[in-house]
C-alpha cells in the first residue's frame, strides 16, 4: 500500500509541475536580445552583458543571447523603445537602470503605461561619489569639499536620478557648486572629469571599482567622499556593493561636517528617491503584453543565476561583488507598490529638476 501511494503522490507530482516546465522551455529554438538602457562601457553595460554572458545556461534549451545598445535622455529611449517598438514575443528585454526612478517622478515621460510592463527582476545597488583632488583650493581629504572653489558637477540627464542625488547632497551640504548635466552615459562623463571640464561625479559600483578606483583613485586625481546608503522605509542599511570600501554613507559624512543628522525636505526627498532608485536600481523588464511563459522563465533563470558560482566568480573578477536578483512571483506587484510616490514629493522634485543649476 505504501508503494502505491508513494507512486500515486509522484505522478501527482509530476503533474503539476508539468506546466511550470513548459513554461521554463519557452526559450528552446528561440534567440534572447537583452537591450541596455546606456551606452557600451559603462556599469549599467558591464552588469548587463555579464548577466547576458551567463542567463542562457539557465534557460532550458540555452537560446542563443545577444546585447543590444540604446542610449539617450537616461535611459528613457530605450526604456521607451522596449514599450512602443520592440517584439512582444518574449524575445527582448531590458536590462535598465534609473527607469523606476524616471515613472516615479514623471509618469507623463513614458508614453506607454510602465507600470504594465512586466517586471522580471530588481537588484539593488547605490553610487559612489568622487571629486577632482585640483578643484580649488586643493583638496587632501574628503572633508575638504566643504571649502571647495568653483566646483563643477556633471550629470546625465537633468531628470535622472543621478543628477538629482548628487545635487540634493550638495544642497544639504550648502556647497557652491554648477552643476551641468546631458553627457548621456558614465563614461562620457568620466572621460569629462578626466578633462576638468567637470571636478565632480558619481558612478555605481561597477564602473567604481573597475576603472575610477584602480586609476582615478591610485593616481591621486580624485578622491572618492561617499555612497548612497540603502533605504526600504524604515530603515538605512549598508549595500553590499560596497562592503570592503572604506568610504562613508552620505549622512556619515553629513554628520562629521556638519555636526548633526540631515534632515528637512531635501533630505525626504533624497530618502523617497533611494527608496526607488536604490532599492530598484537595476531593473530587469519585458514589455507590455509579454507571454506568460516568458516571464516566467527568465525570472526562474534569474533566480538560478543567483545561485551560479561561475557567475559569482567572474562577478567579483569584472565588478568586484556579487550582483544578486529578486526575482520572485511576486516581484510585479512589489514594483508597482513601490512605484506609488506621494504627490507632494513628485511636485517637489519636478520643480527643484527644472530650476538646475
Amino acid at each position: 500500500m505504501l508503494g502505491l501511494r508513494t507512486a500515486l503522490t509522484a505522478i501527482a507530482l509530476l503533474g503539476a509541475l508539468a506546466p511550470a516546465a513548459a513554461q521554463d522551455a519557452f526559450y528552446k529554438g528561440k534567440r534572447l536580445t537583452v537591450m541596455i538602457n546606456f551606452a557600451a562601457g559603462g556599469p549599467t553595460d558591464i552588469e548587463g552583458r555579464l548577466f547576458a554572458r551567463h542567463i542562457a545556461r539557465h534557460l532550458q534549451g540555452q537560446p542563443n543571447v545577444i546585447v543590444q545598445n540604446m542610449d539617450g535622455a537616461g535611459g528613457l529611449i530605450g526604456t521607451n523603445w522596449l514599450g512602443e517598438v520592440a517584439p512582444k514575443d518574449g524575445t527582448v528585454m531590458a536590462y535598465t537602470t534609473g527607469a523606476a526612478w524616471l515613472y516615479a517622478s514623471d509618469p507623463s515621460r513614458y508614453r506607454v503605461d510602465f507600470l504594465k510592463y512586466e517586471f522580471v527582476a530588481y537588484q539593488p545597488g547605490t553610487s559612489i561619489y568622487y571629486v577632482r583632488t585640483d578643484v580649488e583650493p586643493g583638496l587632501k581629504v574628503p572633508a575638504d569639499l566643504m571649502k571647495a572653489k568653483g566646483l563643477v558637477s556633471g550629470g546625465l540627464a537633468a531628470d535622472n536620478s543621478k543628477d538629482l542625488l548628487m545635487r540634493l547632497a550638495l544642497d544639504m551640504l550648502g556647497v557652491n557648486y554648477r552643476h551641468v548635466t546631458g553627457y548621456r552615459s558614465n563614461n562620457n562623463a568620466r572621460m569629462a572629469l578626466q578633462r576638468n571640464e567637470i571636478s565632480f561625479f558619481s558612478e555605481s559600483p561597477p564602473g567604481y571599482r573597475s576603472v575610477v578606483e584602480p586609476t582615478l583613485v591610485k593616481n591621486g586625481l580624485v578622491l572618492p567622499t561617499w555612497y548612497d546608503p540603502g533605504w526600504n522605509g524604515e530603515t538605512i542599511t549598508v549595500p553590499k556593493q560596497v562592503e570592503g570600501l572604506t568610504i562613508p554613507p552620505f549622512h556619515d559624512f553629513y554628520r562629521a561636517v556638519k555636526g548633526r543628522e540631515p534632515s528637512g525636505q531635501l533630505w525626504d526627498v533624497y530618502l523617497a528617491s533611494l527608496a526607488i532608485n536604490s532599492a530598484m536600481q537595476r531593473l530587469l523588464l519585458l514589455p507590455p503584453g509579454a507571454p506568460p511563459a516568458a516571464l516566467t522563465a527568465l525570472r526562474a533563470a534569474t533566480r538560478r543565476l543567483n545561485a551560479d558560482k561561475d557567475f559569482a566568480a567572474e562577478a567579483m573578477k569584472v565588478v568586484g561583488f556579487v550582483p544578486e536578483y529578486v526575482a520572485d512571483p511576486d516581484t510585479g506587484r512589489q514594483v508597482r507598490q513601490a512605484l506609488a510616490v506621494k504627490p507632494e514629493i513628485r511636485t517637489f522634485v519636478t520643480s527643484y529638476m527644472r530650476k538646475g543649476k
